[in-house]
């Protein structure tokens, strides 16, 4: 559980629960999403899942290790290992540095490595992720939605991690570079066996890209299943209300679920 405290201007301050109650596993080498409104609770799962926000009560298992009772030494260890892609790639890269330094900086701050050898690295994942080295030299002004993207997803696997969360990291993008930023993250998935817990509001981007989905509403799980169960048959109006969203999907056949 995740509460937070509300202070009103007058009377009594209110518990506000953020999640409550939710629980799941993420099995390595797939994807979990997790789809749901604004306000439903999902980026305050992955602030949580990411060590950026302590629940109020629960645990979160990753590795065998409960994370929330990790001293912060050993939580600074584990956020190596979970890495967090957000939404919008103009705000989550530094402007004033040029791409190279970007990518660099999650090693430079491990001081691990040669700057010879964090370059390199820099080099091959800049490949991977479809992108041209000299693209290194350039500021995050000078590049695309969709390069920025990929260079936010190539800064995130420079420290290697287990798990990578992407929250809401498809939806500042238009249709065609959604898509091709998706296929990127199979080909990734494929490639380097990641782990993925994919956010957000689009089932059927979750649907394309997940093994299993849970929808969450006001800080629950609501359902959970395969994408042919959520798809086929939703058994909360929640999810009735996501699929009645879509527009590039026909869910006519779909009959409301007993209130």
């Amino acid at each position: 559980m995740k509460s937070y405290t509300r202070r009103k201007l007058a009377g009594h301050p209110e518990e506000v629960r953020a999640l409550d109650g939710v629980s799941f596993s993420i099995f390595r080498g797939t994807t979990l999403a997790i789809v749901g409104e604004s306000g439903s609770g999902k980026s305050t799962l992955a602030f949580c899942l990411a060590c950026l926000e302590t629940p109020t009560t629960g645990n979160i298992w990753f590795e065998e290790k409960d994370i929330v009772k990790l001293a912060e030494k050993e939580k600074r260890a584990i956020r190596c290992q979970i890495q967090l892609i957000f939404q919008d790639p103009a705000n989550s890269l530094n402007p004033r540095w040029k791409v190279l330094k970007i990518l660099n900086e999650p090693l430079a701050v491990q001081g691990n490595l040669s700057h010879a050898e964090m370059t390199s690295r820099a080099h091959a994942l800049l490949n991977q992720v479809g992108l041209p080295i000299e693209i290194e030299e350039k500021m995050p002004a000078e590049l695309s939605g969709g390069q920025r993207q990929r260079v936010a997803i190539a800064r995130a696997l420079m420290l290697e991690p287990k798990l990578l969360i992407l929250d809401e990291a498809l939806s500042a993008l238009d249709c065609s570079v959604q898509a091709q930023i998706a296929n990127l993250l199979v080909e990734l998935q494929e490639s380097l066996g990641m782990t993925y817990l994919f956010i957000s509001h689009d089932l059927a981007m979750a649907a394309h890209l997940a093994d299993e989905i849970a929808v969450m509403s006001h800080g629950r799980i609501v359902e959970q299943g395969s994408p042919e169960e959520i798809l086929k048959e939703p058994q909360s109006t929640v999810t009735l209300e996501l699929l009645a969203a879509v527009p590039r999907m026909s869910f006519s056949h779909l009959q409301a679920p007993e209130s």
